[in-house]
């Protein structure tokens, strides 16, 4: 969890770091005033994309720093290279692993058997209107709005 006051000192060495005041900031990295401001009083949390944007535009930022206050600002690029596995290097192997058996055709036919199976039996209704009355019908829209009928 990150502590909102100890995040906000870590954004003021941002900024004095930078020489900005909070609404250059804010432009900068592209987000409203207001929020920078409701960010330094605590009044509200930083957000993934707040922070996204951080790191975007100023990448001596880690992560982590400005998260929980782990590492260092600004980064160093040993730092940032040894906390990463390097993507193109190959996987560590595993003795127990069988590639061939991973895919198989077999595996695919069973699941896809098992699939159309569970899907078959949750077609069936388990509903019966027979004798029932309609309380309300609730229609609800993808822009997050609803109306509700009431027979």
């Amino acid at each position: 969890m990150v502590n909102i006051d100890d995040f906000v000192k870590r954004l003021e060495i941002i900024l004095d770091y930078y020489g900005l005041n909070a609404s250059s900031f804010a432009d900068k990295i592209g987000v409203q005033r207001s929020s920078m401001s409701h960010l330094l009083s605590g009044r509200n949390k930083p957000s993934l994309d707040f922070v996204m944007k951080i790191l975007d535009v100023f990448p001596e930022v880690d992560l982590y720093w400005i998260l929980i206050g782990k590492g260092n600002f600004p980064k160093s690029e040993n730092e940032d290279t040894s906390k990463f596995q390097n993507l193109n290097a190959p996987a560590p192997s595993n003795e127990n692993y069988s590639e061939e058996n991973l895919f198989s055709k077999l595996n695919i036919e069973e699941e896809e058997k098992s699939i159309s199976k569970n899907l078959s039996e949750n077609k069936k209704p388990n509903l019966s209107v027979e004798n029932d009355e309609i309380d309300k019908i609730v229609f609800f829209y993808k822009n997050g709005t609803f109306k509700l009928y009431i027979p």
